[in-house]
């Protein structure tokens, strides 16, 4: 069931998508190489318990998981595009970390994601990270209303197109409200015109997530959540918590 909110409804997700801009940014900052994923895992619980959230990713545990997920954050390094479990692995110069965060604060979520290069960024990483960037504005840009959710994902898939990337149109984006995960569902790539009309209101993550090496196929790592690519090739992904108004699209999950 999709469910419309309200402009008080509204308002508290914002302030639930302030803690995790907060916590993406705070993580952001203390990524460097020799840091552990578990040690900026541990600096996004201190943000998100300490503003009295709690975190959806923690012990969520989907159909597809055979294990209940163990942190607060997403950590995605390299050729892992979704999902990465923060664990031991310690950050080398150049690697390409991709951050998943969400919190509940007072009933209502908000999600959100950023990829950046850790130290110097390698060859054609900054390229995939801008990519990634405009899908995710030109996803935003459709979020109007009046469309559908299939100009939204005609959108995001267009830039990726154009860019050369993988484009994969599972676990893409969805509704966010008193769960992280709700209806509709946001494909990355569609055609314009189809799905629900947007209405004021409604409120999705808008997420794309693209491979660089054009294959969009992925394998799932042992730990039965850790996504890679097939190829190898590195992922980006960018996401926000974005409401659909009158006024046009707001982003919850803003600085």
């Amino acid at each position: 069931m999709v469910e419309l909110k309200t402009p008080g409804e509204l308002d508290a997700m914002r302030a639930a998508g302030r803690v995790v801009a907060r916590a993406l940014a705070a993580v952001r900052a203390h990524a460097a190489p020799g840091v552990r994923l578990d040690e900026l895992d541990a600096l996004a619980r201190e943000v998100i318990f300490g503003a009295g959230a709690t975190s959806p990713f923690l012990d969520y545990q989907p159909r597809f998981a055979d294990t209940p997920f163990p942190g607060v954050i997403c950590a995605s390094v390299n050729d892992a595009v979704l999902h990465g479990i923060p664990g031991p692995y310690a950050l080398r110069d150049g690697d390409l970390l991709s951050v998943d965060c969400g919190a509940v604060l007072d009933g209502w979520a908000g999600d959100s994601a950023t990829t950046f290069s850790v130290g110097t960024p390698a060859p054609g990483d900054a390229d995939l990270v801008a990519a990634t960037e405009e899908a995710l504005a030109a996803g935003i840009a459709a979020a109007v209303v009046g469309n559908k959710v299939g100009d939204v994902s005609a959108a995001i898939g267009a830039v990726g197109h154009a860019h050369g990337c993988g484009v994969n149109t599972e676990f893409g984006g969805h509704g966010v409200g008193r769960t992280m995960h709700e209806d509709p569902s946001v494909p990355n790539d569609g055609k314009p015109g189809r799905g629900l009309t947007l209405k004021p209101g409604l409120v999705i993550a808008i997420e794309p997530w693209f491979t660089a090496g054009g294959n969009p196929a992925y394998r799932t790592d042992p730990d039965g959540w850790t996504m890679r690519s097939v190829d190898g090739s590195r992922g980006a992904h960018e996401e926000h918590t974005v409401a659909v108004t009158a006024d046009g699209p707001l982003v919850l999950t803003a600085p």
